[in-house]
Parts: structure tokens; C-alpha cells; sequence
């Protein structure tokens, strides 16, 4: 596994750096109930440019997070030219803005994060299942991968489109589906191979 899935965090200095990781993963789901509670473009916009200040105040740095958003960037491209077509403005800005908010809110918390802290918050939440069989550190492992293996996945997704497209065979959704599931399992793979090659989870 590269570097890029463990190690997306950048050290710093500032009040977001110094929050615990619990306060931030609850702040995550925040933003993601009030992006899907408040509608319209001009709460998208607002809660966009609130994201934007809060990036900026984690100072990650604007080049790394436009390298760690770009796949997510051409969704929200597609996700608006597609509104535009078949629906309206309301819609594209709205949608488009979302999806850009939220993974700039799940960039900044891992640039923000060490992973062993969001491990620590999320496997200290679950504890309580331990009684019913629940092991909360793996769960908690597959939670912090998961929110960091999402902008490699789109990645993935935005590839594969452009592939099918450069061989005209965009309209058939097996070019589309079939190799972007291949590769997606592929990078599982790889991510188990190495966190078993670190002793996780090789029993």
C-alpha cells in the first residue's frame, strides 16, 4: 500500500491539529447531516465556503488539497454538466457543492488526524459493543480506511471513464463497471497484503 492511504496526514500546529479526534469525526458527520438537511444553492454555496475557511484555517496546504480533491473535482464537474442538461442551475450548483464540501470536510480531518487517533476515537465508541462479539479496533481500521480509500476510488472511477471514452464504448455500462470493480478489489487486496505485512489482522 502507498504511503498515500496511511499517510495522509500532514503535522501542524493549529487549533484543528490540536482537537481531539473524536470532537473532528463527530464534526464529519455534522457537515454531512447539514448538507443533506439544508437545501438549495445558496445553503450549498454557503456550506461550501464555510468548508473552504476551515480548510484554510488546517493550513494543508491549497495544492494538496486540490491534488487530493481532483478525482472529486471532476465528479462534481460531470455531476453539474449532467443537472444543467436534464434538469436546472438549482440543482448543479446544489449537488455539485455537496459532493465538493463533504470531501474537502473528509480531507481536511485526515490531513488533520493521525490515524492512530482516529482509530483510538472510533474503536473507543464501539467499545461497548466488545460484549456482543464486536472487536472495535478492526472496526474501527476499516472505518478509517474506508474514509481514506474514497478519493482513490473515484479516482479509479474517473479513469475508467475516461478509458471507455478514448474507446468510444462510454454507453455500455459493462466498460464502465466491470474494470473499475476489478481495480477497486485489486487495491482492497494490496491494502490487506500490507497491513497484514505490518502484523494487522494476519490472524
Amino acid at each position: 500500500m502507498s504511503g498515500a492511504l496511511l499517510g495522509l496526514y500532514r503535522p501542524g500546529s493549529t487549533p484543528l491539529h490540536r482537537w481531539a479526534a473524536g470532537p473532528k469525526l463527530a464534526g464529519l458527520l455534522g457537515v454531512g447531516v447539514a448538507t443533506v438537511l439544508l437545501t438549495g444553492p445558496v445553503a450549498a454555496t454557503g456550506g461550501f465556503l464555510a468548508m473552504l475557511a476551515v480548510a484554510a484555517s488546517a493550513r494543508i496546504g491549497v495544492g494538496r488539497a486540490l491534488r487530493s480533491l481532483l478525482p472529486v473535482l471532476v465528479a462534481a464537474a460531470l455531476l453539474a454538466a449532467y443537472h444543467l442538461w436534464q434538469d436546472d442551475w438549482r440543482n448543479a450548483v446544489e449537488l455539485s457543492l455537496d459532493l465538493l464540501t463533504l470531501a474537502l470536510a473528509a480531507t481536511v480531518l485526515t490531513a488533520t488526524t493521525p490515524l492512530d487517533g482516529m482509530l483510538d476515537a472510533i474503536a473507543g465508541g464501539l467499545r461497548p459493543l466488545r460484549r456482543f462479539g464486536v472487536d472495535p479496533e478492526r472496526i474501527g481500521l476499516a472505518f478509517a480506511l474506508m474514509i481514506r480509500s474514497v478519493p482513490e476510488i473515484l479516482l479509479i472511477a474517473s479513469q475508467t471513464r475516461a478509458a471507455a471514452i478514448a474507446r468510444g464504448v462510454q454507453r455500455d455500462p459493462r466498460a464502465l463497471l466491470t474494470p473499475t470493480v476489478i481495480r477497486v478489489v485489486a487495491r482492497a487486496r494490496q491494502t490487506g497484503d500490507a497491513l497484514i505485512a505490518r502484523g494487522i489482522g494476519d490472524d
